[in-house]
């Protein structure tokens, strides 16, 4: 995620026992109970095969046999660990190459001009090219060889220095006053769909193809869920409550098992602006009050109802109703967005059964014919929380090879039960529900707080609060192990924890992060736990370095994760801890945790004796930070995105350093990175 400018604390004021206290109680930090709850194995559709042919065609969706699950991958890390690198360019092992694909501003059609380095390209151009600072995102094949599908990319938010020829426009009273400016800055917000095809070993985006599509800052989308067609979402353009403008913030990400693609709207309170009385979720939720982060409602003439495009980012109520004004447009925001990338003529959905919170990703779990599907995502803030949704549908095969995948969403996502996390001292955990009946800390229920499930959804963190769930240290990305079925996520940093130390956490100041693991228990709210691996400085004692990292795999702030269908999981960061940025720019790291097993056949975690299993695969150019993955089904393409790079690319080989001296307009973009010899990625 972009780097904050504010302090997400200020926004639990809820006394819930944070998760550093939990493991203060612990008795030992690898001593977790990992058995008592009857954990079955599990396995995910990760490398599901798609085929399709046209926009409209059935995807055919081939899921993978579930046999009773191999102990370990087969899965072997064949490349050696890379140096940290201080470089305008991308690194990566000997044998490899990587090249830039889709940068910011690259034209999908006929209507936008070629990207131009002044920054003088017109809102619409950027309506109709690769949007700005590149996040998640996900391959989506188009036959069975592999080699032609669409790229779903997010757009997490701008850089307005760079985006226009010389940063944003003032009047005179400090407001915003060039409206075309601003349709810009909306445009280069949300997701791009673009399709790729391989070219003589090399991917290239496919000009004016008809799958080539934005979703910005400004796209009509649907709501369903508990929300949709309620009050909470009555705006002066949507009376009825059922659709939205734009999503925005667009940072982690998520795919379905019927083919469709999930955006997670991350950091979107600030963009809007109240300066009355904040209601109880925007108090909670973090809505600006003073200065909103970009300044679109303060646009002169943006009263005018001809401009209402903009004066919807202004939510304070100064209309008799809500039909008149935009007091409830911020309400549209904060969800799990679907998006099916087969069809272009198909509208985006907000499913707000799963929540309204800042999603940092959203990705499903263990799937089986007769059972429920579950969907697991963090609230990316200090303190916040882990969340989990699990359908009132049982899984139907048959719906892999929907050709409605939306209406096939609408089966899985719109009903079902939202819960979250609450981690206990002895290692097992429970995940809570949200719903009117669940019970509170204070023996009542939800039900005395709240008047309707939707007024649960809307509120999500303040429910969460009262049912007593654990504070965690910024949750961000989740990623399923194929092989096993345990669940990943990696905890940021903290830099507000300031309790004393113990064996079990014993680092103050908690700035290089963790990556928790748990299973599922053998119904719905139970699970076990542990922390997989502390990310720390080499140079660190042994009280902050707890996994024994080298130069070599030392890392801070874990960020992006995720598993590809091997069982390999991959390893992003978005350091700004001084210990290792000094040594290295962000990079992604490369691990199999199956593999790390003892003598009885159980799953052991990074330490001093198996951290030479963790392997630093790639580093980013200088001030960037390296997020999203995709992967081709045949593991032989690798896509990563580089967000917000101070002095890159230089040129089309992404290796390639910008020469002293030179200074260009920066632009985030998409690495693809290929082995010199054409084999599997990584192995």
């Amino acid at each position: 995620m972009s780097k904050a400018t504010f302090d997400p604390r200020r926004f639990n004021l809820s006394n819930n026992m944070p998760f550093e206290q939990v493991l203060e109680q612990h008795v030992s930090r690898r001593k977790f109970i990992k058995g008592g709850l009857g954990i079955s194995a599990m396995t995910v559709f990760t490398s599901m095969g798609l085929t399709a042919c046209g926009a409209n065609d059935k995807v055919v969706i081939t899921p993978p046999t579930i046999p009773t699950l191999p102990p370990q991958s087969s899965a072997v890390l064949g490349f050696n660990s890379i140096d940290g690198s201080k470089t305008d360019a991308v690194a990566v092992p000997v044998g490899y190459s990587a090249y830039v694909l889709a940068p910011w501003g690259t034209p999908l059609n006929s209507k936008a001009s070629a990207w131009k380095a002044d920054g003088t390209n017109s809102s619409e151009d950027q309506a109709n090219s690769v949007g700005m600072h590149h996040d998640g995102m996900h391959f989506f094949p188009l036959n069975d060889a592999g080699d032609d599908g669409l790229l779903c990319i997010n757009h997490e938010y701008i850089d307005e220095v760079a985006l226009h020829p010389n940063g944003p426009t003032f009047d005179a009273n400090g407001k915003r006053s060039l409206i075309d400016e601003i349709r810009k800055e909306i445009n280069a917000h949300g997701v791009s769909v673009v399709r790729i095809k391989l070219n003589n070993g090399w991917w290239e985006v496919v000009a004016n193809d008809a799958h080539n599509r934005r979703f910005t800052g400004a796209s009509v989308m649907d709501f369903t869920g508990p929300l949709a067609y309620t009050s909470y979402l009555e705006t002066r353009y949507s009376p009825d409550g059922s659709q939205g403008r734009g999503t925005l913030n667009n940072c982690g990400n998520g795919s379905t098992p019927w083919g469709t693609y999930l955006t997670c709207e991350e950091n979107w309170p600030e963009y809007f602006l109240n300066k009355g009385t904040l209601t109880p979720d925007q108090s909670r939720i973090g809505i600006a009050t003073a200065t909103s982060r970009y300044g679109w409602e303060h646009l002169a003439g943006a009263d005018d109802e001809r401009l209402d495009e903009f004066a919807r980012f202004n939510i304070t109520p100064e209309a008799a109703n809500a039909s008149q004004d935009y007091r409830n447009e911020a309400n549209g925001h904060g969800y799990i967005v679907e998006i099916d990338p087969y069809n272009p003529n198909s509208r985006a959905v907000k499913r707000t059964a799963l929540g309204r919170f800042r999603h940092e990703g959203c990705v499903f779990g263990h799937v089986v014919a007769g059972q429920a599907i579950s969907f697991y995502s963090g609230h990316d803030a200090r303190f916040e929380y882990i969340y989990k949704f699990v359908s009132d549908a049982v899984w139907d095969p048959v719906d892999a090879n929907t050709s409605n995948r939306l209406a096939t969403g609408d089966k899985y996502m719109n009903a079902g039960t939202l819960y979250v996390a609450k981690y206990n001292d002895n290692g097992t955990g429970e995940w809570l529900p949200l719903t009117l009946d669940a019970i509170t800390q204070d023996g009542s229920n939800l039900a005395s707080h709240f008047d309707s499930q939707a007024a649960i959804i809307l509120n999500t963190a303040g429910a969460a609060d009262l049912v007593g769930a654990t504070p965690m240290d910024r949750p961000e990305w989740v990623a399923v192990d194929p092989v096993t079925g345990s669940v990943y996520l990696t905890l940021t940093n903290n830099t507000k924890r300031k309790d004393s130390t113990n064996p079990a956490n014993p680092r103050l100041n908690n700035k290089f992060g963790h990556i928790i693991r748990w299973d599922e228990g053998d119904n719905a709210t139970e699970f076990s736990w542990d922390i997989f691996v502390f990310g720390a400085p080499s140079a660190a004692d042994a009280q902050t370095n707890l996994s024994g990292l080298d130069d070599l795999n030392q890392f801070a702030s874990p960020d992006g994760l995720a598993f590809d269908a091997r069982g390999i999981l991959w390893v992003q960061t978005d350091n700004g801890a001084e210990e290792l940025t000094s040594y290295t720019n962000d990079q992604m790291l490369a691990i199999v945790p199956s593999t790390l097993v003892d003598a009885n056949g159980k799953q052991q975690v990074v330490s001093s004796s198996t951290q030479v299993q963790l392997k630093r695969f790639f580093v980013g150019p200088n001030e960037s930070e390296v997020t999203g993955f995709a992967m081709t089904p045949d593991y032989k393409s690798l896509f990563i995105n580089i967000q917000h790079p101070a002095n890159w690319p230089y040129a089309a080989k992404a290796s390639e350093a910008t020469p002293a001296g030179i200074t260009i307009r920066p632009r985030s973009a998409t690495v693809m990175i290929r082995k010199d010899d054409g084999a599997e990625i990584g192995v």
